[in-house]
C-alpha cells in the first residue's frame, strides 16, 4: 500500500511540475492580446506603431508611400539580429530584413516607398501601396515563425493592438 502511495504522490507531483512549465511562458509574457502569448517572452520583438493609410492624396509619390510605415519594435534589453525576419501583409506582399541589428529598446521603420536604409528607417523599395484599410501585418523570425500579428478594419477585432495603426479613408 506504501508503494502505491508513494506512486500516485509522484505521479500528482510530475503533473504539477509540468502544467506549472508549461503556464510558464504565458504567464511571463503579460496579459498581451494579440499574436502568440510565448513571443514577448522569447525574445521581445514586437510590431508597434502603424500607419497605413498614408496621410494627404493617395497619390503614389515616393513621399505619400513613404508615408505609409510598420514600425518594429525590440522590447527587450539585449539587441537583436533581424536578417532573413519578414514582414509581410495579407495580400503576400514580404519585405525580408537585410543585416540590421535592433539594439535593445530600438525600432526601425519599414517605409513603402524608396529610400536609403539606415538603423532607423529601412525601405521596401515598392512603387504601390502595400497595407490596405482592412490587412494585417506579420512579422516572423528568421525561422519563419510568427512572432508578432497586427490586424486592423475587418479583421482588427480578433487581435490587433488597438490603437496604435492609422486612420483609413
Amino acid at each position: 500500500m506504501l508503494r502505491n502511495a508513494s506512486r500516485i504522490a509522484a505521479a500528482v507531483l510530475g503533473s504539477v511540475a509540468l502544467a506549472a512549465s508549461a503556464a510558464l511562458p504565458a504567464a511571463a509574457a503579460g496579459h498581451s492580446h494579440h499574436g502568440p502569448a510565448w513571443h514577448h517572452y522569447r525574445h521581445g520583438v514586437v510590431l508597434g506603431a502603424i500607419q497605413y493609410d498614408s496621410p494627404g492624396r493617395d497619390d503614389r509619390s515616393n513621399r505619400s508611400l513613404n508615408a505609409e510605415y510598420v514600425t518594429v519594435k525590440n522590447t527587450s534589453h539585449r539587441p537583436v539580429n533581424l536578417r532573413g525576419w519578414t514582414l509581410s501583409d495579407r495580400s503576400g506582399n514580404t519585405y525580408r530584413f537585410g543585416n540590421l541589428w535592433l539594439n535593445g529598446h530600438g525600432q526601425v521603420r519599414v517605409h513603402t516607398g524608396v529610400g536609403r536604409d539606415t538603423r532607423w528607417d529601412v525601405y521596401q523599395d515598392r512603387r504601390n501601396y502595400v497595407w490596405d484599410d482592412n490587412d494585417t501585418a506579420t512579422l516572423r523570425n528568421d525561422h519563419r515563425r510568427i512572432v508578432d500579428i497586427e490586424s486592423w478594419g475587418r479583421w482588427g477585432g480578433w487581435g490587433g493592438h488597438g490603437g496604435h495603426h492609422g486612420h483609413g479613408h
